[in-house]
């Protein structure tokens, strides 16, 4: 790509500036990689460095993929956009909204006035909520004795909504949910389905949720920003869950997932390989919660991240797995481009108007850390540079 010397640039003095231990970036179009770099280090605490082939936990990066899968059972016609999903997961059967607490600390709930469905689940418009966005779900989670998400527990699945299925956007465990449910209609679990039907067609041969040992062996470490520095932090997810986290369980490689987000700038084929109709691609990249939209996401867990507002000042709409900025951003994607993140500070965009995508990979605590964030602002545009005028 002509100008990877000030694309590499861009990278390094975010690093710097931004105190971040390393990062590995990829840009492509439909048909080719355009850039592949990695910065840094794995691990602060040893010298291996940071490389294009480095293992990363993608964390909610992983929610594209199983609304993915999704999409192809609904193309199959085993699932409906307005199932009501009680009928595939019992445990979506009464779902519960919790409307505050007594004065003895008891929370205080009731039915749901309408069912839990794929469309309202797919575009977080369900009512779930994550616990360190929602100082009430933190605290019921706390009240119930219940295991966080990060358990891969089932029992983390057990909160309640916060509002009624379809009358708000909340980001939470919803995709958690997708998961179980393509587990479920296909009868393998979330590893096998995810292997025979998208990472194998596509070539991601290192995208999975138990990692095999020659991924470990190029496994990035987990740093936390705290006011002492940057340090290096002991995380892994679960490697014999009870339920693989549809939400937000998967390690893989950026050189991966850049071919599922060429897949999805392609409308669903890549390298010959078809995972998706273009018909459903084009539905998944529709604004799907209409005159709702994405809300800044209010910490209630500073160490996990801080508060999160992409592009301030811009509404923000939800497709089915996508966020979508409604703007040009200034010297970077266009309206209507795809995107989203995961909790370790991991980022795509897929831009369907000047056909490029991107992902940047990190590792490091609290989410939407401003030195990565900027990174992630520098690279973008230094690749639009690249690129030229339309």
């Amino acid at each position: 790509m002509n100008n990877s010397a000030n694309i590499e640039r861009a990278l390094q003095e975010g690093l710097e500036r931004g105190a971040i231990p390393g990062v590995a970036a990829f840009a492509a179009n439909g048909s080719e990689v355009l850039y592949a770099g990695a910065f840094g280090r794995r691990d602060l605490s040893r010298a291996d460095a940071m490389t294009p082939d480095t293992v990363f936990w993608i964390a909610s990066m992983t929610k594209a993929i199983t609304t993915a899968a999704a999409m192809q059972l609904v193309e199959r016609k085993l699932l409906t956009l307005d199932t009501p999903m009680g009928t595939i997961l019992p445990e979506l059967a009464n779902p519960q909204v919790l409307e505050g607490f007594s004065e003895d600390g008891k929370p205080r709930l009731r039915p749901a006035r309408r069912p839990v469905t794929l469309r309202y689940l797919l575009t977080h418009t369900a009512g779930f909520a994550y616990d360190m966005w929602s100082k009430e779900i933190d605290r019921y989670i706390t009240y119930a004795g219940l295991p966080r998400i990060i358990s891969c527990r089932n029992a983390a699945l057990q909160t309640p909504l916060l509002f009624d299925p379809g009358d708000d956007w909340c980001y939470g465990i919803n995709i958690d949910f997708v998961g179980k449910a393509v587990e479920k209609l296909s009868g393998q679990s979330l590893e096998d389905y995810f292997r025979e039907n998208i990472f194998a067609p596509l070539g991601m041969n290192d995208t999975r949720f138990i990692l095999r040992p020659d991924m470990r062996s190029r496994l990035v470490r987990m740093h936390q920003r705290s006011e002492s520095g940057v340090l290096p932090i002991d995380f892994e997810v679960p490697q014999q869950p009870e339920f693989f986290m549809g939400g937000g369980g998967l390690y893989g490689t950026g050189e991966d997932y850049i071919k599922f987000t060429q897949a999805i700038l392609n409308g669903g084929i890549y390298n010959g390989e078809r995972i998706l109709k273009a018909e459903t691609v084009a539905e998944m990249s529709k604004n799907q919660i209409d005159g709702l939209s994405m809300h800044v996401m209010k910490t209630a867990i500073p160490a996990l991240s801080n508060d999160v507002d992409i592009f301030p000042g811009m509404e923000k709409k939800w497709g089915f797995g996508f966020m979508i900025n409604t703007e040009d951003v200034p010297g970077a994607r266009s309206a209507g481009s795809l995107g989203w993140a995961g909790l370790g500070n991991t980022y795509f965009w897929i831009d369907p108007k000047k056909r490029v995508t991107g992902v940047v990979l990190t590792q490091l605590l609290p989410f939407a850390d401003a030195g990565v964030l900027n990174l992630l602002a520098a690279f973008e545009q230094a690749i639009y540079r690249a690129l030229g005028p339309d």
